[in-house]
């Protein structure tokens, strides 16, 4: 693999930030837009499955896969086998393409011993593979004005002792969270960051546009860029992972929002001049 020259804090473009087109698609527009990486959603699609691929398009546009997303999400639960194989998988998957980063959702209760020993299962994984497994954070289930616990051992890791980090403003929103004091509170513990922005509904994971809706993350991206943070500065990357599917009819409006969530990334990380 070619050595990439990156940013202290590099900014990637998430795959599911231009679904439904594919891997192809999402180095190209990366790369068309000045992005210093991809992150890789893990789905039923092949490509997104084989290293060999992602190499020859990491190679071919001249950007890096800085993570992976595990096939964790519920409309993923066929990719892979077992919950447990989904995340050795896209662990050696990580390895496979040279990145250190797996980003995975904590279990469901319903997914009995995995959900019990995830925590295990994540710290085996990390020593075994030396891939670190950053738990992000999700957000509530609520109907009919009560809420589901869906999560195991709940919906935001960081109370619970996991090492490392991913978080997503959007989920935050969702969950009528505040993104900068839960990363605030992680420090050094925080290892990836789902840039993103929603409204604080209580029910709707919207994936905004950073700074189109309630989230503090113009705050959120100026605390990490601070040398200091978590006592020695912010290690990860910034993922952009907003959804563009309304776009999808309208040209250059997909490219016209990552371009405006990148030159958002670079002012409040201070990279821009």
């Amino acid at each position: 693999m070619p050595e990439h020259h990156l940013p202290r804090i590099p900014v990637a473009l998430s795959s599911s930030s231009v679904y439904p087109l594919g891997v192809a698609e999402t180095f190209s527009t990366a790369e068309d837009l000045g992005y210093d990486g991809v992150e890789i959603m893990v789905t039923h699609r092949a490509e997104t499955q084989q290293a060999s691929v992602l190499n020859e398009h990491s190679w071919r546009f001249g950007l890096p896969v800085l993570s992976i997303h595990a096939p964790t999400l519920l409309l993923t639960q066929q990719v892979w086998g077992s919950a447990e194989d989904k995340l050795w998988k896209s662990a050696e998957l990580a390895r496979g393409v040279e990145c250190g980063v797996v980003v995975a959702h904590p279990p469901f209760r319903w997914q009995g011993n995995y959900a019990v020993r995830f925590p295990e299962l994540v710290d085996e994984i990390e020593e075994r593979t030396g891939v670190v497994i950053a738990v992000e954070n999700m957000y509530p289930w609520r109907a009919g004005g009560r809420e589901a616990k869906m999560y195991l051992p709940h919906w935001n890791p960081v109370p619970f002792g996991y090492r490392h980090v991913t978080w997503d403003f959007s989920h935050a929103a969702t969950a009528e969270d505040d993104s900068y004091e839960n990363m605030k509170a992680l420090g050094s513990r925080l290892r990836h960051v789902h840039l993103t922005d929603g409204w604080s509904n209580g029910f709707k994971d919207d994936h905004l546009v950073p700074g189109h809706g309630n989230q503090r993350v113009q705050e959120a991206m100026q605390l990490i860029a601070d040398p200091e943070f978590g006592d020695g500065g912010f290690q990860g990357a910034v993922a952009v992972e907003v959804s563009t599917r309304a776009a999808r009819n309208k040209v250059g409006e997909r490219e016209r929002m990552l371009a405006e969530s990148l030159a958002f990334a670079r002012e409040h990380l201070g990279q821009q001049g």
